[in-house]
């Protein structure tokens, strides 16, 4: 059996293959080795991923992609912690943006792009990925998030800058105030996802003239920033995964469209593309 993971800042995606049928999918909550110490991705596994472990003398091949792991340190974390709960395993640990364009390029060139909670953006030669400088997280980065995303409208309504309409709407949906704001992003873990989880509310007000600003805007200068930072932008498919992208792929495919940057595939996840990927590379 071959067990595959991609996660997030705010979940993971497991899928097993198997030789029964289908393959098994579980879920547990972002596993990310930036924000999580070894011992608490153990915990989060023991409690979330019951399902899983008495698979694990089948397991014989665990790929684990994720957001936050991007260095050797930060592969050892979460190798260590999986290697406790599935010991005879072999064990690989790898960047979302690899699972990305794996799910998306294949074994083609082009861009992968990932928005969700956060953002990024790699080029994939059609066999590795070259990390540009981009990623820098929730604080310095993020741009075209839901980070960012919920961010915006936070700031929108604690300054006063929302329709009233919608401001009325906001504050029926979530009673904020600035110190409920500053304790939960100042003094509380996850204040990405925190701040991501305002990003549902332009959903519900996706058709306005507000909302349709806000994503614009916020697309725009993910495209400035990180796709056109690479000189050859036009000349190669930019793919993106992830929520984000997925739910407003209208606002975001027409300024990819007006700044030149031509659009491949876009997909909320990419667990299942990856699971086929991985099986037909390694035979």
């Amino acid at each position: 059996m071959i067990l595959v993971a991609d996660s997030g800042s705010s979940k993971t995606d497991w899928l097993l293959s198997g030789t029964d049928g289908e393959p098994k999918a579980f879920k547990s909550v972002g596993l990310n080795p930036y924000f999580l110490t070894e011992k608490e991705i153990l915990k989060i596994l023991q409690e979330q991923i019951t399902d899983l472990i008495p698979y694990a003398p089948e397991i014989k091949e665990i790929y684990f992609f994720g957001a936050g792991c991007s260095s050797p340190d930060r592969h050892e974390i979460v190798s260590n912690a999986l290697s406790v709960l599935f010991p005879q395993s072999y064990i690989s640990v790898d960047s979302d943006l690899l699972a990305s364009a794996y799910a998306t390029c294949g074994k083609e060139k082009g861009f992968c792009c990932i928005l969700g909670t956060g953002s990024n953006i790699s080029f994939f030669d059609g066999e590795e990925i070259h990390d540009g400088q981009h990623g820098l997280g929730y604080v310095l980065g993020d741009e075209g998030a839901g980070t960012i995303i919920g961010k915006t409208l936070v700031i929108d309504f604690l300054y006063g800058r929302m329709p009233h309409d919608i401001h009325q709407k906001f504050e029926a949906a979530y009673h904020l105030d600035k110190e409920v704001v500053i304790k939960n992003v100042y003094q509380k873990p996850a204040a990405n996802t925190y701040l991501a989880s305002f990003s549902r509310f332009i959903s519900e007000i996706r058709e306005t003239e507000y909302a349709q600003n806000v994503l614009r805007n916020i697309f725009q200068e993910f495209v400035d920033t990180n796709v056109k930072s690479y000189p050859q932008y036009a000349k190669y498919k930019c793919n993106f995964v992830g929520s984000i992208a997925y739910t407003f792929t209208d606002e975001l495919k027409a300024v990819c469209e007006e700044s030149g940057v031509h659009v491949g595939k876009i997909i909320k996840q990419p667990i299942n593309d990856l699971l086929e990927f991985i099986i037909e590379r390694n035979g």
